[in-house]
C-alpha cells in the first residue's frame, strides 16, 4: 500500500498501551501518529513520561512524541484504545461519534449488543453489526471493534475448530494466568512469589460470557449466543507473561483424538486467507510434547500471535482435555486489536482521512 495511515494510542503509558507502541514500529500499514495518556503526562515527551516495560528499549520514533489528554482533539483515523474499564466506554464512543475507527482493548464495550467482538480467524462474519452500529447511533464513518480477554482469545482459538467438526456441549477451563495480565506493577510480589492466587475479579465471567459470544450467530442486531455450557475457574501464577489453560470439553458427536489433532493444526481463517501482516501462518500450533506447552519456551510463537496447544487426551469424565498456552499482552491484547484493524481495513470498513 502508500501513505501509511496515522493511528492514535489511548492508554500509551500503561502495560498494554507500550506493547501497541512496541509492536506498530514499523508496521508496514499504520504508523503511531498520537499518544494519550492521563493529563499529569500531557504536553510531555512520551520517552520521559513512559517508564518502559515491555521490551529492552522503546521505539525511537515515539520517544520524542508529545503525549496528548483525553480531551484533546485527535487527527489519527484509527485510534488502539486500552483504558481502563469505566472511562473506556464514554471516550470510545466520543471518538466514533466524531468518525474515529476505535479498536479497543478494554472490557467495557465486548458485551455491547451491536459492538463486534472479534478474533478474526474465528468470527468475522461479526463484522456484520458494524452497520446497524453506525444505523443506531448515527455514525457515518466511526465505529468500535472489541477484541476479547486475554485468556478468552487463546481459549476460543482453541475451541473454533473443534466446535465447527464436532460440536460442544461442555467446557471447564482453569486458567494459570501470568502477572502481567494485573498490569504494572500487577500483583505485589509478596502475593505471588511461592504463590498461587485463586482469584482475578471479573475474569470467570468475562471468559464465560466472550466465548458464548464469540461462537455465537448474528441474529439481526445482535449475538445469539452459543449454546455451550461452560464453566472457568482463573488464578493469578508466579509467571511473568503467557497464560497456561487447563480445558476439558464434552462433544457432540464423538471423535478420535487424531481427528481433534488434525482439526486443530490444519485450523486456519481469513487473516491467513488475505496474508495479513499480523496473522500467523498458523494460528494453532499443537506441541506432541508430553510437558508442553510452557510459557517460558512457548509464549512467543509466531511472535506472539499463535496459541499453543498440548497434551491433546482422552477426558474420563468428559471426551476430550489438552492445555493451550497463549502470550497475554501480545494475541491477548495489542496484538488482537492490530489484527482486527488489518482485516478491517482490508474488507474496506476503513475510511481515509
Amino acid at each position: 500500500m502508500g501513505q501509511k495511515i496515522n493511528v492514535a494510542v489511548l492508554g500509551a503509558t500503561g502495560s498494554v498501551g507500550q506493547r501497541f507502541v512496541q509492536l506498530l514500529e514499523g508496521h508496514p500499514w499504520f504508523k503511531v501518529n498520537e499518544l494519550v495518556a492521563s493529563d499529569r503526562s500531557s504536553g510531555q515527551c512520551y520517552g520521559e513520561v513512559c517508564d518502559w516495560r515491555v521490551s529492552d528499549a522503546m521505539p525511537s520514533s515515539t520517544r520524542e512524541t508529545r503525549v496528548k489528554a483525553l480531551g484533546d482533539r485527535l487527527e489519527s483515523q484509527i485510534v488502539f484504545s486500552s483504558l481502563p474499564g469505566g472511562l473506556a466506554s464514554t471516550v470510545e464512543a466520543e471518538l466514533a461519534a466524531q468518525g474515529k475507527q476505535v479498536f479497543t482493548n478494554a472490557s467495557d464495550n465486548r458485551m455491547v449488543p451491536d459492538v463486534p467482538l472479534v478474533i478474526p480467524e474465528v468470527n468475522p462474519d461479526h463484522l456484520g453489526l458494524i452497520e446497524s452500529q453506525r444505523r443506531n447511533r448515527g455514525w457515518s464513518d466511526g465505529l468500535i471493534v472489541a477484541n476479547p480477554n486475554c485468556s478468552t482469545i487463546h481459549l476460543v482459538l482453541a475451541l473454533k475448530p473443534i466446535w465447527e467438526e464436532f460440536g460442544i456441549e461442555q467446557a471447564m477451563v482453569t486458567t494459570l494466568q501470568a502477572a502481567s495480565g494485573a498490569g504494572y506493577p500487577g500483583v505485589p510480589s509478596l502475593d505471588l512469589i511461592d504463590n498461587v492466587v485463586p482469584y482475578i475479579g471479573g475474569e470467570e465471567e468475562k471468559i464465560e460470557h466472550e466465548t458464548l459470544k464469540l461462537l455465537g450467530t448474528v441474529a439481526g442486531e445482535h449475538i445469539a449466543s452459543a449454546a455451550i455450557t461452560l464453566s472457568a475457574q482463573c488464578t493469578r501464577v508466579p509467571v511473568r507473561d503467557g497464560h497456561l489453560e487447563s480445558v476439558s470439553l464434552r462433544l457432540r458427536k464423538k471423535a478420535a483424538i487424531p481427528q481433534v489433532v488434525e482439526a486443530l493444526e490444519s485450523f486456519t481463517g481469513r487473516p491467513q486467507a488475505l496474508g495479513l501482516p499480523f496473522a500467523p501462518e498458523r494460528p494453532i500450533i499443537v506441541r506432541p510434547e508430553l510437558d508442553r506447552p510452557q510459557p517460558s519456551l512457548d509464549r512467543n510463537a509466531a511472535n506472539g500471535m499463535a496459541s499453543v496447544v498440548g497434551r491433546v487426551r482422552e477426558c474420563s469424565i468428559f471426551d476430550v482435555k489438552f492445555m493451550v498456552l497463549g502470550h497475554n499482552t501480545i494475541r491477548g491484547a495489542a496484538g488482537a486489536s492490530i489484527l482486527n484493524a488489518e482485516l478491517l481495513h482490508q474488507e474496506g470498513y476503513l475510511t481515509a482521512s
